[in-house]
């Protein structure tokens, strides 16, 4: 076996040996690869869920809004029906008892239809914190992917163990979004 064969042998086994090290590394990033893959969509999907409660938010009030007015002009019709004088008093009082009658149900409906809006809200509310966790857990996913990768060029394993501490931040925190209220 001459020099050279024998130098050769020996820098591909050393390099060899580089990739067999590197290997925890190059596995290390496909899997936040995919974790952080996971927290877009998840954090897409939560965001758009805050925007359909919103809008739903939205509806509820104008409902509401709706019935107010409406409670707000029987009540008018009624305080007119209450000063005008009318020849056929029993038709007034049976108006009357009309009107007061869907004044009560009104009444009834708007404070439940106010608790409905406003527990919607809250749906908008938990929804928008759960799609900041899963943001954070994305960048500190991405963070930590690209510290790993920071592995693969100094090939100092420093930078694969920050990386991993910056991942495992971002996996909490995407597990908090989990535990939103």
């Amino acid at each position: 076996m001459e020099a050279n064969e024998a130098q050769e042998l020996q820098e591909h086994a050393e390099h060899g040996a580089h990739e067999e090290t590197l290997r925890p590394v190059a596995f290390t990033m496909a899997v936040l690869a995919v974790l952080v893959a996971i927290a877009t969509v998840l954090g897409h999907r939560t965001h758009t869920e805050a925007v359909l409660e919103q809008n739903r938010a939205t509806d509820q009030w104008n409902y509401y809004q709706a019935h107010k007015i409406r409670s707000n002009n029987t009540e008018l019709a009624a305080d007119l029906l209450g000063v005008v004088a009318l020849n056929d008093k029993d038709g007034a009082a049976k108006l009357a008892k009309t009107y007061a009658d869907h004044e009560k149900k009104w009444a009834d409906d708007l404070k439940g239809e106010q608790d409905q809006a406003e527990a919607t809200e809250k749906k908008v509310d938990q929804a928008e914190a759960r799609a900041s966790h899963f943001d954070l857990s994305e960048a500190l996913l991405e963070i930590g992917l690209v510290i790993t990768s920071v592995t693969l060029l100094t090939r100092s394993r420093v930078y694969w163990y920050l990386g991993l501490v910056f991942s495992l931040f971002g996996i909490a925190s995407a597990l908090l979004a989990f535990a939103v209220k």
